[in-house]
């Protein structure tokens, strides 16, 4: 074939492209072996085109009476098929190289065996596929999900080949499809064993680093170290004089680290299973503690109001960081900015600038007091909880992402999360949820299992954590 034939039919070719995949999806420099994506895409949906059940294209024509058409995007495609076959089929497929007439034969026999085998789908799926545009003499445009089936067959379609006005239901209901992520699958969760030791309420728990031994703290001013597989109790360690509502220990050191309602907060060494050194400043009972995961600081709050930042060695205060007008209940300590954030009982979350020691981000969406606060290490994000909802939150500006569905309705006193993405919420009046931490979704909700001998008032879940694997809660 002649050059200037060559040219003729690669700018024809472009043409006829231009009109069937969108604006400017093949640049005029596309050579002849390029056929092979056009043919394929082509008679794809030709054959597909002629497995549309009648009845429905007729329907809709008959509902919009007879002045309109089957606005699938199949029918429209076909449409401007039709028009560009008129003038572009001869000059492409005569002058074509012997590539081009290969590509066909192979394709068409492959579609031949393919729609033997293949049935027309329910009416009803097919009505949902097919909706009807009315004419117009404005140009439509949509977006569409990549693949959009018709009856049981599945027929490809990249977002620039559709056209389609953003007000009509098509491109609405396109959206939401498109923007619809399905919840991963969890398996369910069940109660394995009861441990009972305390004779007061367990408000804190922490898990050993190593995932061998857990640690419990309660109103009966005792901390218990339980053995993780075999649930037996090991250690009573005593030294608090009041309620015991915070635990943490130490990945990166033998300690273990406590705060009551005596106002102080304690060093526990482990390997001597005693007291090393106390922390004192906070002018009310200490509610909340956590460790930094690289400094060697802890950060604790309470119901003065304050978060305080401590060295561990020296027990010096490093900041007391202000801003909360009523009690703080969580605080918790990362790596990345921001290093350290609150929630508090006046219905707020605080970030903290831990160099300056200021406050960094306010975040006023709760209307009632949170109570629950949970960071996610592996995608920079956290949740917080209120009775009104628990939302999530980007890293580092706190972008609101989205609130977990359904509603947990609840006062809220817990959060958790493992590895796997489950987030688990417990409640004042002993319900527990589990949800899917990417989509927010409730997949599964639990009652606490009443102790024989205890209140109904006594049935609330005050604290949670999942082990290392996050296999066990």
């Amino acid at each position: 074939m002649s050059s200037g034939n060559i040219a003729e039919t690669v700018e024809s070719l472009s043409k006829r492209r231009k009109i069937l995949f969108g604006d400017d999806f093949f640049s005029e420099n596309d050579d002849l072996e390029s056929n092979e994506v056009y043919i394929k895409t082509r008679l794809k949906n030709d054959e597909a085109y002629k497995k549309l059940p009648k009845y429905l294209i007729e329907e809709q024509e008959r509902e919009n009476g007879d002045k309109g058409y089957a606005g699938s995007l199949l029918s429209k495609f076909n449409k401007e098929v039709e028009v560009a076959n008129k003038k572009f089929d001869k000059d492409i497929i005569e002058n074509g190289d012997e590539l081009t007439v290969k590509i066909i034969q192979e394709i068409k026999e492959e579609e031949s065996q393919d729609i033997i085998s293949r049935k027309i789908g329910n009416k009803e799926e097919d009505l949902k596929e097919l909706v009807l545009v009315p004419n117009s003499k404005e140009e439509h445009t949509a977006t569409t999900v990549n693949t959009r089936s018709i009856g049981n067959t599945g027929l490809p379609f990249d977002d620039s080949t559709t056209r389609s006005n953003s007000g009509s239901l098509l491109f609405q209901e396109t959206q939401k499809a498109s923007n619809f992520v399905k919840p991963e699958w969890h398996a369910p969760w069940r109660l394995m064993r009861v441990m009972v030791g305390h004779t007061g309420w367990v408000r804190s728990l922490a898990m050993d680093p190593e995932n061998k031994w857990f640690a419990s703290g309660s109103a009966d001013r005792t901390i218990k170290i339980w053995d993780l597989a075999s649930s037996k109790l090991k250690l009573t360690l005593t030294g608090h004089i009041m309620a015991i509502r915070g635990i943490v220990v130490s990945p990166r050191h033998p300690y273990m680290f406590s705060c009551s309602e005596d106002k102080t907060v304690k060093c526990w060494d482990l390997e001597k299973n005693k007291i090393i050194r106390d922390y004192h400043g906070h002018l009310s009972s200490v509610y909340t503690i956590d460790i930094h995961p690289s400094l060697d600081i802890i950060a604790t709050g309470g119901r003065d109001s304050t978060v305080r930042v401590w060295d561990i060695r020296t027990k010096l205060a490093i900041h007391t960081l202000t801003g909360h007008d009523l009690s703080v209940t969580n605080v918790k300590c990362q790596a990345s900015e921001p290093q350290i954030v609150s929630s508090s009982m006046d219905s707020t979350v605080r970030t903290y600038d831990l160099v300056a020691g200021k406050t960094r981000q306010v975040l006023t969406h709760h209307k009632k007091s949170v109570r629950g606060l949970v960071l996610n290490e592996y995608e920079n994000t956290f949740a917080s909880a209120s009775s009104d909802n628990i939302k999530q939150w980007k890293f580092p500006d706190c972008n609101f992402l989205q609130n977990f569905k359904p509603k947990h309705n609840a006062i809220i006193n817990t959060l958790s999360l493992n590895p796997s993405g489950v987030m688990f919420s417990g409640a004042d009046n002993g319900s527990m949820c589990f949800w899917d931490w990417k989509t927010g979704h409730k997949f599964q909700e639990l009652a606490t299992t009443k102790i024989p001998g205890s209140l109904e008032s006594e049935n609330g879940i005050f604290t949670s954590t999942f082990d290392k694997s996050g296999l066990r809660l």
